[in-house]
């Protein structure tokens, strides 16, 4: 009985590391069945790569699992046009009067 709880345990734990090494990025874009496609996931994978260019030192779990961490980012970075359409703008109309 523990050799099969310790088998099933062991099979889980591999089944998820799995899952997230089989996602293959690009450049903010997934690559699923031979086409490129925007992902959430990968973009903000590129906005983590492009910030640690900068020098941020950042891994893509903390862009991706920060919400505040990303607009950090991109209020610093916004203007570089690998990352631009990765961040949110507020692009809603003028309000400061």
């Amino acid at each position: 009985m523990k050799r099969t709880l310790a088998c099933c345990v062991a099979s889980l734990g591999l089944g998820t590391a799995n899952a997230e090494a089989g996602i293959v990025c690009n450049e903010g874009y997934q690559r699923v069945n031979g086409q490129e496609i925007s992902t959430p996931y990968c973009n903000d994978n590129y906005v983590a790569e492009v910030a640690r260019l900068y020098g941020f030192k950042v891994s893509n779990a903390a862009v991706r699992n920060s919400p505040a961490l990303k607009d950090k980012i991109c209020r610093e970075l916004g203007s570089d046009i690998r990352i631009a359409p990765y961040c949110n703008t507020d692009s809603g109309p003028d309000r400061s009067w």
